[in-house]
């Protein structure tokens, strides 16, 4: 198994969101096992020519979002990704209902706004 990953540089996505993403979809799919171990910032960012702070910041959004975590001389591994991503996910539903409840917003506006919303973001 490895980590599969390119920047384009031309791409309107900055570098780190880039890495960000396409690590994320290789865990959450399974290709990337829970514990596989990423490589170095630094090792990372010699082979793919960019800036260790590039991958770096990579790294903690995705420890922030629970798909990896750190393990001090251990290394960066794959976490359980699925529950954490499940568990933001469902927090963050709690709080949209919960802000739209109290804007006065009726069940079925509320529900049309996710649905652009998601399709903003899964149609780009």
């Amino acid at each position: 198994m490895t980590l599969r990953l390119s920047v384009d540089p031309a791409s309107a996505t900055a570098p780190y969101e880039q890495l960000r993403a396409q690590i994320s979809d290789q865990a959450r799919s399974g290709r990337l096992p829970v514990g596989y171990r990423l490589p170095t910032v630094r090792g990372l960012a010699e082979e793919l020519g960019l800036a260790a702070g590039t991958v770096a910041k990579a790294y903690r959004a995705l420890e922030a979002d629970g798909v990896v975590e750190t393990r001090g001389r251990g290394g960066t591994v794959v976490a359980a990704a699925g529950d954490a991503a499940a568990r933001q996910a469902a927090g963050a539903a709690a709080g949209y209902a919960a802000e739209v409840h109290r804007l006065g917003l009726s069940r079925a506006d509320a529900e049309a706004a996710v649905t652009d919303a998601l399709r903003a973001a899964y149609d780009r």
